[in-house]
């Protein structure tokens, strides 16, 4: 991303900035708006978020800003409540919360897949350093041509690049591997994965969740069968962070009178 010139930065001059590079149309409708605040609103710092929980508005309060850019909703769903929709009793509380805080908050998830490459597959991918390995990148995955190496070792480089406390995999973790698809968030489900690993395009796929009863169960199936392959499963925000992280980086480039930084939120799941 290149530098503005020097004209007042609001949060729509922050939103447009976000929205220029896209490589194909956002969907109609779609998520990408302004959940909370004033498009006019000046600019003192920028959040970025996996996650626009509490704990991040509260953080990004104190640091001095009052833009949140997140990747996922404010409330408890993929797609935002309808007008005809009663709002629900927590929903009310947490976006009053929000209010008070003075904070704008801006969704950003179908516009940051509409880069190209995809902007979140490519944080994932240089968070595990992995660029020199890409071979393709698809609007849905990118394939990559990794070293050759077992499955155990792949995963725990994994976990250890990512910091992860825990990730899941499928598959016997003495075979070797070089082929990797990559898929993040939630497109880890059968309709995604199974025509790479069916094609050869793919016999390792590493990727942030879906269905376990599609992906994990083909890659099951397949090894008893006969057919090598083997999953690893990072978790959906473990998969997305990194796009977000490489975001602030870009909108620091982009922006240098700003205060612009990374906030992430703790794993929600607790290994019991």
């Amino acid at each position: 991303m290149n530098s503005l010139s020097s004209s007042p930065i609001t949060v729509r001059t922050v939103i447009d900035a976000l929205l220029q590079p896209l490589a194909a149309p956002l969907p109609e409708p779609t998520s990408d708006r302004l959940l909370i605040g004033d498009l006019n609103a000046p600019v003192a710092g920028i959040v970025t978020t996996f996650m626009p929980t509490l704990s991040v508005m509260e953080r990004a309060a104190q640091w001095g800003a009052n833009l949140v850019i997140g990747h996922e909703g404010l409330f408890f769903s993929h797609h935002e409540r309808r007008a005809e929709v009663p709002e629900g009793h927590l929903e009310a509380l947490k976006r009053q919360k929000i209010e008070s805080l003075g904070m704008n908050v801006f969704r950003f998830h179908d516009g940051l897949h509409r880069y190209a490459p995809d902007g979140v597959t490519a944080g994932l991918i240089e968070a595990l350093g992995w660029e020199e390995y890409v071979h393709e990148h698809r609007p849905e995955a990118a394939l990559l041509h990794l070293p050759t190496a077992a499955l155990g070792e792949i995963a725990a480089d994994v976990k250890q690049r990512l910091n992860l406390s825990s990730l899941r995999i499928v598959g016997d973790a003495s075979a070797a591997y070089s082929r990797v698809g990559v898929l993040v968030g939630y497109r880890g489900g059968g309709t995604s994965v199974i025509p790479l690993l069916e094609r050869g395009e793919a016999d390792l796929i590493l990727c942030g969740e879906g269905p376990e009863w599609e992906t994990p169960e083909y890659v099951r199936e397949a090894n008893r069968l006969g057919r090598r392959c083997g999953l690893i499963v990072l978790g959906h925000a473990e998969s997305e962070v990194p796009g977000m992280e490489r975001l602030a980086r870009q909108l620091a480039e982009q922006f240098p009178g700003l205060p612009v930084r990374h906030l992430s939120e703790e794993p929600i799941f607790q290994i019991f």
